[in-house]
């Protein structure tokens, strides 16, 4: 599925099972019972806990971590296709690439469910903490539930727009900017989404960005993400349309020059393809200039 560039973000979000997310001494302690895997004082703590403070959001945090951790069984896998930060690369007598030696993962679901009730619990409860909403995406991406995944993005982002992104993040803290947090952390799932290679989850992807632009139209990176499922399902007429919104909106944008310039090039147009790639050469970082420069050249050799 990979062909256009996928504009990126330069604050990334890094969103765990176990966020830090308070100082409260039920937290503390629970942190320190998952940490030595002590399963049978977590419960009895969590339910002590949930006597005491049911009104607690940390609560339906900890219970959702404690059922995810449960739920999740890792393994030694081999295969292509490595994940993690722990990966062993396998050669054969040649010394060429063979494969991957890397972790696993397989999750009870029925555990992982139990989670899930917890923390929708939470959010029902404390509907503005983000961090509960991008807790369960994480989930939903590690199970790889991409529909599920896509539903909890956008009704987090309509949830959004309707408090006008006044979220409150960790132990309840307002974001200082709640609008451009979430937007990058949604930039990172849509990316996600576009890794998996998987054309079926192209719509899922419209479907976030265009859920963002329903309530922010200028919104560059989503304007380039549609354009991007437009161009990988051969609509590229349909992919100019948001390519040139986006290009008005910021005209220093490196991705969409880009992209507009591989459409034109695949049409067959090489002088509005050579004019976009000089101007992703004019705007774009050395990767970028050096993949427009070796486009120049080919398209400059056919004339």
């Amino acid at each position: 599925m990979k062909a256009p560039w996928l504009k990126g973000f330069t604050a990334i979000l890094a969103l765990t099972i176990t966020i830090n997310l308070s100082a409260q001494d039920y937290w503390k302690e629970f942190k320190a019972l998952s940490k030595s895997k002590d399963s049978t004082a977590q419960v009895a703590l969590l339910q002590k806990w949930e006597k005491e403070n049911d009104q607690d959001p940390q609560l339906y945090v900890a219970y959702f971590n404690y059922y995810v951790n449960a739920g999740r069984q890792s393994y030694v896998q081999l295969g292509n296709n490595p994940r993690g930060k722990d990966v062993l690369q396998l050669k054969d007598s040649s010394g060429n690439v063979a494969g991957f030696m890397y972790e696993g993962l397989n999750y009870d679901i029925d555990l992982v469910n139990k989670g899930f009730a917890y923390i929708d619990k939470g959010i029902k409860l404390f509907p503005n903490r983000l961090d509960m909403r991008f807790g369960k995406v994480y989930v939903y991406g590690e199970l790889e539930d991409w529909e599920a995944f896509t539903k909890e993005i956008i009704e987090t982002i309509n949830y959004g727009a309707s408090i006008n992104y006044k979220w409150l993040w960790t132990d309840g803290v307002p974001s200082k900017d709640g609008k451009a947090q979430m937007l990058d952390a949604i930039q990172s799932y849509v990316m996600q989404l576009y890794n998996t290679e998987d054309n079926k989850l192209l719509d899922n992807m419209r479907r976030v960005a265009e859920t963002v632009l329903k309530y922010e139209p200028n919104h560059v990176e989503s304007l380039s993400n549609v354009a991007i499922t437009y161009i990988l399902t051969d609509k590229p007429d349909k992919a100019l349309e948001y390519l040139f919104k986006a290009e008005k909106i910021n005209p220093k944008d490196a991705i969409v020059l880009n992209n507009i310039a591989t459409i034109y090039r695949n049409k067959g147009d090489k002088d509005n393809a050579i004019k976009y790639y000089q101007l992703t050469i004019k705007h774009g970082n050395e990767d970028e200039k050096a993949f427009a420069e070796s486009q120049i050249t080919k398209l400059k050799a056919k004339k």
